[in-house]
């Protein structure tokens, strides 16, 4: 499963970091990015993703021009849950949950088989996702979130920006890559919404421990290429290509990141296991000004004699 992500990178620093090498071709290039209009959304930055926030996937480019070469990548911002492109009315009201889908039946689901027949296969970037420990019995709120990532090379930390390197002599980070399906949905007007799903599929090793379920992460430059081009490599095989991930490493990060309103840079930090209690929260300004309200009664009344404290 894949309830949230972390992706902090500007569209430029992503296009640096998703360079890739064509067989015929010796020096990487970057994939270009493509700005769409989809229906007003736009992708933002953010430690703390959420489904129905847009953030940019590779997709090959003749999805946006046929004459392109299928082996060219795009980044292209899309929504995450897609949207059915039968749908009718509010794209916000289908009443379905689609921010993942399930790897078993999948070529023969009404809603994801057809994007998979059409070769709408992409692959969505982070730097790294969020998950909960949901494979013990305890409340919904207790439970211990841990953010997962690649591993990373040097002295690379995924949760330290000041420590990423976009230059090429330098050590990159090495973004967490998972397999997804989009498709198209247009308004009455014509307007296009491009949104996306997460593959998942039965968790097998380590990781097992924390989520029985477990996103496609494509780990290597020719998983990436040979899911991407849907020309080279039909759905079939690209499907059987798919395999539980590897090397995924993880830490415990604290609940604050619970809350999808909550954007702070502390949401991947590291804490140490077992703690319970959270880093701190940058406040809002009235929140502030509510807490000094509050000190300067309490400092009043413990100034008046004869006043019984609570």
């Amino acid at each position: 499963m894949c309830g949230r992500t972390c992706l902090t990178l500007e569209p430029k620093e992503l296009e640096s970091c998703c360079k890739y090498k064509k067989k015929e071709e010796s020096k990487p290039k970057p994939p270009r990015y493509r700005n769409e209009f989809n229906c007003g959304k736009k992708y933002t930055p953010s430690f703390n993703v959420a489904p129905t926030d847009v953030t940019p996937v590779l997709v090959s480019a003749v999805h946006f021009d046929d004459s392109a070469d299928p082996a060219d990548r795009l980044l292209v911002p899309m929504m995450w849950g897609m949207v059915p492109r039968w749908h009718k009315g509010d794209y916000r009201k289908h009443g379905l949950t689609t921010n993942n889908c399930r790897l078993e039946g999948l070529a023969m689901s009404k809603l994801y088989g057809p994007p998979l027949a059409a070769g709408q296969r992409c692959v969505i970037l982070c730097e790294g996702f969020y998950e909960w420990q949901t494979v013990k019995q305890m409340k919904a709120s207790d439970r211990p979130a841990f953010y997962v990532h690649m591993p990373q090379g040097g002295k690379v930390k995924v949760e330290d920006k000041t420590t990423w390197n976009a230059d090429d002599d330098g050590e990159q980070l090495q973004l967490l890559r998972m397999a997804g399906l989009f498709d198209v949905w247009e308004d009455e007007h014509g307007d296009k919404l491009y949104s996306y799903t997460v593959i998942t599929f039965e968790t097998v090793g380590k990781f097992a421990e924390i989520h029985h379920r477990s996103p496609a992460i494509l780990e290597t430059d020719e998983q990436v290429s040979d899911w991407l081009d849907f020309k080279r490599v039909p759905a079939n095989r690209a499907i059987n290509l798919l395999q539980p991930p590897k090397v995924l490493q993880w830490f415990r990060v604290s609940n604050i990141v619970n809350n999808s309103r909550n954007k702070s840079a502390q949401c991947n930090k590291p804490i140490q296991e077992g703690s319970t209690k959270s880093p701190m929260v940058p406040k809002s300004k009235l929140m502030q000004s509510w807490l000094v309200v509050k000190k300067r009664k309490v400092e009043e009344t413990d100034e008046q004699p004869g006043v019984k404290k609570n």
